[in-house]
């Protein structure tokens, strides 16, 4: 039978497609199933059908599937089976069983005089259901009813009958039942109360062989991973945010949003608009007005606050609301609430007001708000309407409540836009009905706030206008304070060299004396500052007065804040015990102070501290416990728990923790702000299990403003990407450009430019390998230059780190195996370059330590000492295998076999495995999911997941990777060829 095709993927449903695989295999054995499917429209039921027909056929079931349509009151009778008989009668294929069977003459219109009396609607039913039978002997059969909500009488009264007297009883003498499913569809959102499929779902569902499968909306990671994939370059992240966000899980809206986002800025499709408005224009006209004043309110609104604002008596209203709520476009909710089933709708029905009408529901709604008392949290609500309303100076007032509300409940984003509200405002509203405070300062308390939201480009920008808004003859206190505001913020995008000026007329404008907490703070930025740009003696001098003057005037957060300044200054700095214990002082003084930024400062510096001495573990309690206290004060999304978050998941994929580090970087608690850098080490562990989507993914980081980590993030990801891939070129122009947008204003290099040097090394490496092997001698050559030119790079990066002091354990092992690769690069193989790259990765570095032995192995093997070779080989091999690092598995598996390191499998010797088990468990060796199993093999995800555990069973392993490890060392598996 012909199948529907899709363009866009299938995400989210590996639960669904599982039970539904697991159904047809047991239909195909024999035991008869059918399946009711409800869900809204739009949210994925014909995908989902379509990939298990899809599946269905390719396992040799017949699929026949038939469609309702929506014919309004006068429905064609039998439709959808109609429409099943017709493509049966076109395929010569059925012929046969089609001749023993006048049902199919009689629904296709040879003769239909006696189906409308009792006897002939009840020959007629069990024509067809001995006509499925009959298909069933032939091969298994998969039956899918399409939008069953439309479905005519004569239809939903045959499928009774299929279900509860047909095709899933069992025949006499207890024989199994058919090789048949059915898979039927519906639209939960279209069945009022008084639909007429609700009683037969409710009678259908107690029976024993018939399910109910509720399609739930998709999480928004599986819209976001939808809307990738519908477009063949990446969206801006803000752009995927925004459709996420408006989708709600619903697959269609979420394509719709896609499609238009080219050519909408705001607003609902108009298409997709006209989709949402269908069911709002069904209702009388009370229920129009009621779904309008409502639109106005919100997504949610309170009883007595709509009553008050429609106007109309109670009855009237209550009638008006059931017509709503009954055709599903309204949802009773908690404390006597109602809120739009999508917001989506709800957006279509307020887009279809009048203006005039839309600023006075505004105005009434406002108006009610208020009377009922200025209440904090009911701040927004009011500016939001005063503002829809045209009453600007109301608007101004409430939006500085709302400003304040969210800065007392820790919500900074919230904050900030209400603070821009307020100085979109500022302008058309009298000075009279201003508030006391200036525009200036305003416009400071915006920049605060949007560097607690990490939006720090927006934080730069305010900061300059209220720079641009200070009188010549200010305050020269605020003109400091906003000018080492800026100097901050600067640095926080790492454009230094103007921090510094900002900073450094920022300390001229106020004395030292008498002493300030202005003075201070502008001395303590310019500290920051003069220490970017490498002038650290004047750091060093105004520091430690600095350092005095918090003192006199106890200003404890102050003494905090220099002390971690004055930690990278002097002495070994955060990596020695002395720095950390320093730093665990500022900590201290910063809570107890109540400063929570400066705090989470001391507590970033402390776990970058232990991660670059090479304390992986000693890190992890600092990161926890300053995400969580980010995550207390409503500050996950500024600068330093941003830092801490990806400094989190690299320790964990460092230490080869990686399906820990992939939970933690899909975590909950993950705001759309810091999820792309923040996922970095997710990206490594894709690129590692062979999973090159992970390019575009590290591409997508680099849209926007300049992001320093963001940045640093993309180029690891894509120069390792290209080292796999053997681009030696790709790989050392994606270090050239990356290592030039990362050095700082004062030339200074960033440290990850050792780590960059060594991965573009060893596809120069290979390179000159591979050259090497065809007798190209002078194409080898060519390449060594660059080889020298990287191992220069790594070797001063090293030495001098981004602090100008030799960089800790971490960038000493990418040196010593950026002197391994390019020894091999320029002359071969060296043992003693790469047993020092090993030993140097053992401070933790589960991964590249076993990259290293692969390559120590290499070169014992080169040298002619096999046994230590095998030694080396086997220990990557088992860290792959533990790992799931799949393309160092195949690497060392090649290895072993060129150079027959390990004994070779008996062919005759007995294993304890099925043949089938043999296929699942290479599978399993290279990473592949139940479902992916499943696919390669053509059977069901569930089918794979029964061989899983029946192999763990028989090698008594006690999870998957365990299982693969014992395979090896057993000889189970062999080895790639």
């Amino acid at each position: 039978m012909p199948l529907t095709s899709f363009s866009s993927p299938l995400v989210g449903r590996d639960d669904e497609l599982a039970r539904l695989g697991a159904l047809l295999e047991r239909a195909r054995g024999g035991a008869a199933r059918a399946v009711l499917i409800g869900g809204d429209a739009g949210v994925g039921k014909t995908r989902l059908l379509d990939e298990v027909t899809q599946g269905a056929a390719r396992a040799g079931m017949t699929v026949l599937t038939g469609h309702c349509v929506d014919l309004g009151d006068v429905g064609l009778p039998y439709l959808p089976f109609t429409e099943i008989l017709g493509a049966l009668a076109a395929d010569e294929r059925f012929a046969d069983v089609l001749a023993g069977h006048p049902v199919v003459d009689r629904l296709l219109g040879g003769g239909t005089d006696d189906v409308r009396d009792m006897g002939g609607r009840l020959r007629l039913f069990e024509g067809m259901a001995g006509l499925l039978a009959d298909l069933a002997d032939v091969a298994p059969v998969l039956l899918v009813l399409e939008d069953l909500h439309w479905a005519d009488q004569s239809s939903r009264d045959l499928l009774r009958f299929l279900l509860s007297r047909g095709i899933l009883q069992r025949p006499a003498g207890g024989a199994p039942t058919h090789r048949i499913a059915l898979f039927a569809s519906y639209r939960a959102d279209d069945l009022h109360r008084r639909h007429p499929l609700r009683p037969l779902l409710a009678e259908l569902v107690r029976l024993p062989a018939v399910e109910r499968l509720e399609l739930r909306p998709l999480a928004d990671p599986e819209v976001a991973q939808l809307v990738q994939a519908l477009r063949d370059r990446p969206l801006p992240d803000a752009t995927v945010r925004r459709i996420v966000e408006r989708a709600e899980g619903n697959a269609f809206y979420a394509e719709e949003l896609v499609a238009a986002t080219d050519t909408e800025l705001g607003g609902v499709p108009s298409g997709l608009a006209d989709v949402l408005l269908i069911r709002f224009e069904q209702l009388p006209d009370t229920a129009q007005l009621v779904l309008r004043t409502a639109a106005v309110a919100g997504r949610r609104v309170e009883h007595d606050l709509l009553r008050e604002a429609v106007g109309l008596p109670e009855d009237e209203l209550e009638a008006a609301l059931r017509e709503a709520v009954g055709r599903q476009l309204l949802v009773p909710g908690d404390g006597d609430t109602y809120s739009f089933r999508h917001a989506l709708a709800r957006e279509a029905v307020y887009a279809d007001l009048l203006p005039g009408e839309r600023a006075r529901l505004h105005g009434a709604f406002a108006r009610l708000l208020t009377g009922r008392g200025r209440r904090a949290e009911s701040a927004a609500e009011r500016a939001h309407h005063y503002r829809e309303s045209h009453d600007l100076p109301e608007a101004l007032t409430a939006s500085l409540e709302a400003a304040d509300h969210a800065q007392r409940v820790g919500a900074p984003a919230e904050e900030l836009r209400h603070l821009e509200t307020a100085l979109d405002l500022w302008s058309a509203v009298e000075v009279s009905a201003r508030p006391s405070e200036d525009r200036v300062t305003l416009t400071l308390r915006a920049s605060a706030a949007a560097a607690h939201a990490g939006e720090s480009h927006r934080a730069v920008s305010l900061t300059r206008a209220a720079l641009a808004g200070i009188d010549q003859d200010a305050d020269s206190e605020l003109a400091a304070r906003v000018r080492y505001t800026l100097a901050g913020n600067l640095i926080s995008v790492d454009n230094l060299t103007a921090a510094f000026a900002y900073s450094s007329e920022a300390l001229a404008l106020i004395p030292a004396d008498p002493p300030s907490r202005t003075w201070v703070w502008a001395a303590a930025t310019h500290v920051m500052a003069a220490r970017h740009v490498g002038e650290d003696e004047t750091a060093l001098r105004i520091a430690h007065q600095a350092l005095r003057v918090a003192d006199q005037l106890g200003a404890a957060d102050a003494r905090a804040d220099l002390l971690i300044s004055l930690t990278g200054l002097e002495g070994a700095g955060r990596r020695s015990p002395e720095g950390r214990a320093l730093l665990g002082q500022a900590r201290e003084l910063a809570h107890g102070s109540g400063n929570t930024s400066v705090e989470l400062r001391a507590l970033f510096n402390l776990a970058i501290g232990s991660y670059e001495s090479g304390d992986l573990e000693e890190a992890l309690p600092h990161l926890s416990e300053g995400i969580d206290r980010a995550r207390r004060a409503g500050l996950l999304s500024s600068l330093y728990p941003q830092a801490m978050r990806h400094l989190q998941l690299l320790v964990l994929y460092t230490l080869g923790r990686w399906d820990e580090t992939l939970r933690a970087a899909n975590g909950g608690d993950m705001l759309p702000a810091i999820e792309g850098y923040a996922a970095g080490p997710a990206l490594y562990v894709a690129l590692a299990r062979g999973d090159f989507t992970a390019v575009d993914r590290a591409r997508n980081l680099l849209q926007g403003p300049f992001d320093w980590m963001a940045t640093l993030v993309a180029a690891i990801a894509l120069t390792e990407a290209a080292a796999l891939r053997g681009d030696a070129e790709a790989a050392v122009e994606q270090l050239r450009s990356s290592v030039k947008a990362l050095t700082d204003d004062a030339g200074t290099r960033p440290d990850v430019a050792v780590r960059l040097a060594a991965l573009a090394l060893s596809a120069v490496a290979d390179t000159t390998v591979a050259l090497r092997m065809t007798g190209d001698e002078a194409g080898a050559g060519r390449w060594t230059a660059t080889a020298d030119e990287l191992v220069e790079l790594a070797r001063h990066t090293a030495r001098r780190g981004e602090d100008r002091t030799p960089q800790g354990p971490e960038g000493q092992a990418w040196l010593a195996r950026a002197e391994a690769e390019w020894a091999r690069a320029v002359s071969g193989p060296d043992v003693a370059a790469w047993e020092k790259a090993v030993a140097a990765f053992d401070f933790g570095d589960i991964y590249q330590r076993a990259r290293c032995q692969l390559r120590y192995a290499e070169a014992l093997l080169a040298a002619d000492r096999r046994e230590e070779a095998a030694v080396e080989a086997a220990a990557a091999r088992e860290a792959a295998v533990r790992l799931g690092a799949t393309l160092l598995l195949e690497q060392t598996d090649t290895l072993i076999r060129r150079g027959r390191l390990s004994a070779p499998k008996d062919p005759d010797g007995p294993s304890p495995l099925t043949a089938r088990e043999q296929d699942v468990l290479r599978l399993l060796a290279l990473g592949r999911s139940n479902r992916q199993i499943g696919e390669e093999l053509f059977i069901s995800g569930k089918t794979a997941s029964v061989h899983v555990s029946n192999i763990l069973a028989k090698l008594g392993a006690a999870s998957r990777t365990e299982a693969v490890a014992v395979a090896y060392r057993e000889g189970l598996i062999a080895t790639a060829e």
